[in-house]
C-alpha cells in the first residue's frame, strides 16, 4: 500500500500535557494556523494509509498550516485511567499541542462528538481561536426535556454495548458511510482505524462519557467566527444539533451541505473542505485541472455476483482482499497508481502503455490462481488530474473498452497498440467498434496470450 501514500508523511510529535503525552502532526505551510479536532476513533500515522482520506487532509493543509493530534485515552497519545479524559483535560491538550507546535492562535475544525469540547475551548480561549468550525456537532448527546430529539440514555446504552460486540470490524465507522462499505480496501482501513484507535473498554467508557456532556450553557458565550455544517440527507445525526448551535452561537453562520453519508472523507469531501477554506481564508478555491497524457485501465471480475453467491459473504470477502492484495502488488512493480475502486473492479493510471499492459496481464494471472477471472481495457489520452481523482473522455473511453472485454481478455484501444510498437507485445484483432457517448468508430486489440 506504500504506492498509495505521499513520499513522505508527515512526522508525529509529542507534546507534554501535565503528565500525559499527546501525538501531533504539523502538515502544510499556510498562512493560518488550523487545528482539527477528531473524534475519539483516530490514529493520526492510519489516516495517511487511505488515499481519500490522505487527499483530505492534504487539502486542508494546501491552504492551511494543519495541526493534527489524537485525543488522550485514543491512537498514538498516552491511554487515561478509567478510559475517558475530562473536558478541561482534553482543552489542555489543544493548548499543549499548539504551543509545541508553535502555534499563538489557530481556526479549530471539529465534528461530532468533538464538537463539543471545542466550542468550549473556543469560548474558554478567545485569545487562542480565530474560527470555530463545527459539523454535525453535538452539544448534547443525551435526551432531555428541552432537547428531546437526542437519545434516550437507556437507548443510548443499548447501542454502545451493541457496536462493541462488532468493535474493530469498521462497521462503527462505516455505518456513518454505508455506501463507501462496498469498497474493499477503504472497509479494512476503517476496521483497522477501530483497532488502533481504542480498545473495546476504553470505546465504551469514551462513549459512556460524552453521553453526559452538555455544553449548551455556553454556547452563548462564544466570541469567535463560527461555521455550522450538516448535510441535508444525513440520517443518522439529526439536523436538530446544527440548528441548536446556530440559534444559540452569536453570529453563527449555516450552511447545508448536499449528500447523505455523515463521514466527511467518503462522499461530498469536496463540496465541505470548500466550505471550511472560504470561511478560514475568505476565499473559495477555483482549480484548474491538470492535464496530463496517460494510459488508463479498468479492470473488473467477471461473473463476481454469481461467485459471491456461491462462496458466501464471509469467503467473498477474504477472496476480494487477496486479489486486492495482488493488484496493489503489481501496480507497484508497473509504476501503475490506482484512482479508486469500485466494488469488484478499480481504475488505474500508467505513465506508459506497455507497463499497463504486462501489469493487466500479471494480474489477470493471478486471478486465475485464485480461481478468478479478470478482464481490462486500456486506453492512452489526455486526462484530467484532479486531485487523486481523474476525468476527461480518454477515462470514459477506457472504461467503454474495458466493458467490452471477454473474460480474462485485455483489450486495448489502436491508440495503445500504436503506441507500444517495438514492445515484443503480440495482438489479435477485435474489429471496429462503436464506443457508447464516445464519437466515431475506434478499432480493437486484445493482447495475445
Amino acid at each position: 500500500m506504500g504506492t498509495l501514500q505521499s513520499l513522505m508523511d508527515p512526522e508525529t510529535r509529542y507534546a507534554r500535557s501535565g503528565d500525559v503525552h499527546i501525538a501531533y502532526q504539523v502538515v502544510g505551510e499556510g498562512p493560518i494556523d488550523l487545528i482539527y479536532v477528531p473524534t475519539w476513533i483516530s490514529q493520526v500515522e492510519h489516516y495517511w494509509e487511505e488515499p481519500r482520506v490522505a487527499r483530505y487532509f492534504r487539502r486542508l493543509a494546501s491552504f492551511s498550516r494543519l495541526i493534527m493530534f489524537d485525543r488522550r485515552g485514543c491512537g498514538l497519545s498516552d491511554p487515561v485511567p478509567g478510559g475517558a479524559a475530562t473536558l478541561e483535560e482534553q482543552m489542555d491538550d489543544v493548548v499543549a499541542v499548539m504551543d509545541a507546535a508553535g502555534s499563538e492562535r489557530a481556526g479549530l475544525f471539529a465534528q461530532f462528538e468533538a464538537g463539543a469540547m471545542a466550542a468550549l475551548f473556543a469560548a474558554t480561549h478567545p485569545e487562542r481561536t480565530t474560527a470555530l468550525m463545527l459539523y454535525e456537532a453535538t452539544p448534547r448527546a443525551s435526551w432531555a426535556l428541552d432537547y428531546d430529539w437526542a437519545m434516550r440514555k437507556e437507548v443510548r446504552n443499548a447501542v454502545i454495548d451493541q457496536g462493541l460486540e462488532k468493535w474493530g470490524d469498521g462497521s462503527r465507522v462505516l455505518g456513518l458511510a454505508p455506501r463507501s462499505a462496498g469498497d474493499v480496501r477503504f472497509r479494512r482501513w476503517c476496521a483497522r482505524l477501530e483497532r488502533l484507535a481504542a480498545s473495546p473498554g476504553t470505546a465504551a467508557a469514551l462513549l459512556r462519557m460524552h453521553g453526559e456532556v452538555d455544553v449548551r450553557s455556553v454556547l452563548p458565550t462564544i466570541q469567535v467566527p463560527t461555521l455550522v455544517l450538516h448535510r441535508e440527507g444525513d440520517p443518522f445525526i439529526d439536523v436538530r444539533h446544527s440548528r441548536h448551535l446556530v440559534d444559540n452561537i452569536p453570529g453563527a453562520r449555516y450552511v447545508s451541505l448536499p449528500g447523505d453519508e455523515a463521514l466527511t472523507f467518503a462522499g461530498g469531501a469536496d463540496e465541505l473542505l470548500d466550505e471550511i477554506e472560504e470561511f478560514l481564508t475568505g476565499a473559495r478555491p477555483t482549480p484548474d485541472p491538470e492535464r496530463i497524457l496517460a494510459t488508463v485501465m479498468f479492470s473488473d471480475i467477471v461473473g463476481s455476483t454469481k461467485r459471491a453467491a456461491e462462496l458466501g459473504d464471509r469467503r467473498w470477502r477474504g477472496l476480494l482482499e487477496s486479489v486486492e492484495d495482488t493488484v496493489m502488488s503489481e501496480l507497484s512493480r508497473f509504476r501503475g497508481r490506482v484512482v479508486k475502486t469500485m466494488g469488484d473492479g478499480f481504475l488505474s493510471t500508467f505513465d506508459g502503455p506497455a507497463r499497463g499492459i504486462r501489469c493487466a496481464t500479471a494480474i489477470r494471472d493471478a486471478a486465475r490462481t485464485l480461481g478468478l477471472e479478470i478482464r481490462s481495457g486500456l486506453h492512452t489520452g489526455e486526462i484530467e488530474v484532479m486531485g487523486d481523482d481523474v476525468g476527461g473522455l480518454a477515462v470514459h473511453i477506457g472504461a467503454r473498452v474495458s466493458a467490452m472485454a471477454a473474460a480474462g481478455e485485455v483489450l486495448v484501444s489502436g491508440t495503445v497498440k500504436d503506441l507500444v510498437v517495438g514492445s515484443g507485445i503480440l495482438f489479435e484483432e477485435r474489429g471496429v467498434r462503436e464506443l457508447k457517448g464516445v464519437p466515431g468508430e475506434w478499432r480493437l486489440f486484445a493482447v495475445a496470450d
